[in-house]
């Protein structure tokens, strides 16, 4: 009996740790439900959702955001790169937040804006972002957005662009630091003005 129990007991440890070294194999801290559907192979719902609960009872992941969990805690993650992973689908980092950054606004932006597929606002912890849906045949027309870093990112003028496709009317305070030609060409090229 004693060596059965020992037994189902290191069987249950393989598995907990196979399991976290596929995690790690993913190379983020931040992951979706369905990405554990994939690289666990478990197919029933509830069986994931109690083994989710056990990690997260132990502190081994923590849950961020319905369907979204982390090896890390909140505090410890980039807040952007949070915010891609949870819009969950191709995206950019543009708009207010990028003309805040540049000094093109003054108002205080209290949220992180993405161009993407889909219209969301989401909030986990502190963190609020909203995503603007873009049609296909603009928002993968990836002129004036920066893929080299952990996320994509909109260039100064492709924000700008961007902003005027949603509100052609929009007030820029600092509008001496865009550069207008570059966001005519951006114009041009993606929305075909």
């Amino acid at each position: 009996m004693y060596s059965i129990n020992k037994h189902k007991k290191t069987k249950k440890a393989n598995i907990k740790q196979n399991r976290f070294l596929s995690i790690a194999r993913l190379g983020v801290s931040v992951f979706h439900i369905d990405d554990l559907v994939r690289i666990w192979d478990i197919n029933n719902r509830n069986t994931l959702r109690t083994s989710l609960k056990r990690y997260i009872e132990s502190g081994l992941i923590y849950r961020l955001y319905r369907g979204l969990y982390s090896t890390l805690p909140l505090a410890e993650l980039d807040p952007i790169l949070l915010g891609a992973q949870a819009i969950n689908s191709y995206c950019y980092l543009s708009g207010e937040t990028i003309l805040a950054k540049h000094g093109i606004i003054f108002q205080q932006v209290n949220y992180y804006t993405f161009i993407g597929e889909k219209t969301k606002r989401i909030k986990i912890g502190n963190y609020k972002y909203y995503c603007r849906q873009l049609k296909d045949e603009f928002l993968y027309n990836d002129i004036g957005v920066d893929k080299t870093g952990k996320y994509n990112t909109a260039t100064l003028e492709r924000a700008v662009a961007d902003i005027l496709y949603f509100n052609p009317k929009y007030h820029f305070d600092n509008r001496d630091a865009i550069n207008w030609s570059e966001v005519k060409r951006i114009q041009g090229a993606v929305y075909n003005k």
